[in-house]
C-alpha cells in the first residue's frame, strides 16, 4: 500500500507510522487521518505486526490543524459543510488507535499542538524528546478540543489541571508531563529512535493475545464514555467554528498578532 501523506515500515514486529509533512509541521488533515486509519488497518489485520509507533518527521510531532487551509475551507462554505467531515475523520482516528488490539506508542520527538497533542494522548504510552511540548491550542482560535483532549486530559492529570490547559493553552513541557505521568519516558532527541525501538521490542516479546485483552480492559475501565464524549466533542467543534471568534483567532494566528474576541456569530 502506497501512501502520499505517512511514511508505513515494518520491521521485525514494529509497524512505524510517521507524519510525513514538515511543510506544515506535520498537520493532520483530513487526508493525514486518512491515511492513517489505512495503516492502522493494516496492523490489525496483520499478525506479524506486534506493536505500532506513531511519530512525525522533522521537528514536530504534529502541529494539529492545518490553520491556513481552515480559512480557506471556510471561505468556500459553512463550517459544517467544509470542516465536519475533518473533525469526524480526526474522531474516527482516535477511535481506531483506542480499539486497535495492539499497543501504540507515540514518539513525540517535537510539539504536539491541538490534535497532535491528543493523538498523543490517545496512544497507550509516550516517549518524549526532552524538548517536545504539549499545547491544547485549541482555546487560542477559538475552538475546543478534540480527539478526545478533555476527556484524556481529565483522566491523564485531574480536572483542575486538565482545566488550566484547555482553558489557556499553556503549554506542558515534557518534564512537567513525566511528572503528571503523561508521558512514559523523556529521553534526549538523539536517544529518542533508540529509546522507543527498545521499548517497542520490549512489548513485542510479550503474548500479543494477553496484550490485546488488557488493553481492551483498560479500554473499559478508563474510556467507557470515550465515543460519548467525540460526539459531543463534533456538535461544540462545530458551533465553534461557525462563529466570529473561530475566524479572528485564524486571522490572528496568521498575522501574528494578538486576536480581540467579541463572542459574536459570524
Amino acid at each position: 500500500m502506497e501512501f502520499a501523506k505517512i511514511a508505513f515500515q515494518q520491521q521485525q514486529g514494529i509497524a512505524t507510522i510517521t507524519i510525513n509533512s514538515p511543510q506544515n509541521l506535520n498537520a493532520i488533515t483530513a487526508d493525514v487521518a486518512e491515511e492513517m486509519l489505512a495503516a492502522l488497518a493494516v496492523c490489525e489485520s496483520e499478525e506479524s505486526v506486534r506493536v505500532v509507533v506513531i511519530t512525525g518527521a522533522g521537528r514536530a510531532f504534529s502541529s494539529g490543524g492545518d490553520i491556513a487551509a481552515m480559512k480557506q475551507a471556510l471561505a468556500q462554505g459553512s463550517a459544517a459543510i467544509m470542516l465536519g467531515p475533518g473533525v469526524k475523520k480526526v474522531s474516527q482516528l482516535a477511535l481506531a488507535i483506542r480499539n486497535l488490539r495492539k499497543p501504540v506508542i507515540a514518539a513525540v520527538n517535537g510539539f504536539a499542538a491541538g490534535a497532535g497533542a491528543n493523538l498523543a494522548l490517545v496512544c497507550d504510552f509516550r516517549i518524549a524528546a526532552e524538548q517536545a511540548q504539549f499545547i491544547e491550542a485549541f482555546i487560542t482560535i477559538g475552538l475546543v478540543p478534540d480527539m478526545g483532549g478533555v476527556y484524556l486530559l481529565t483522566k491523564a492529570v485531574g480536572y483542575a489541571k486538565a482545566t488550566e490547559l484547555c482553558m489557556t493553552g499553556a503549554p506542558l513541557t515534557a518534564q512537567d508531563a513525566l511528572a503528571f505521568g503523561l508521558v512514559n519516558q523523556v529521553v534526549p532527541a538523539e536517544a529518542l529512535a533508540e529509546a522507543v525501538e527498545k521499548f517497542a521490542q520490549k512489548l513485542a516479546a510479550m503474548p500479543p493475545l494477553a496484550l490485546g485483552r488488557i488493553k481492551a480492559l483498560i479500554n473499559r475501565a478508563a474510556f467507557d464514555r470515550f465515543e460519548m464524549d467525540l460526539s459531543n466533542e463534533y456538535e461544540y467543534q462545530l458551533a465553534s467554528a461557525a462563529e466570529a471568534d473561530f475566524m479572528e483567532g485564524i486571522n490572528a494566528f496568521l498575522e501574528k498578532r494578538q486576536p480581540v474576541f467579541t463572542a459574536k456569530a459570524r
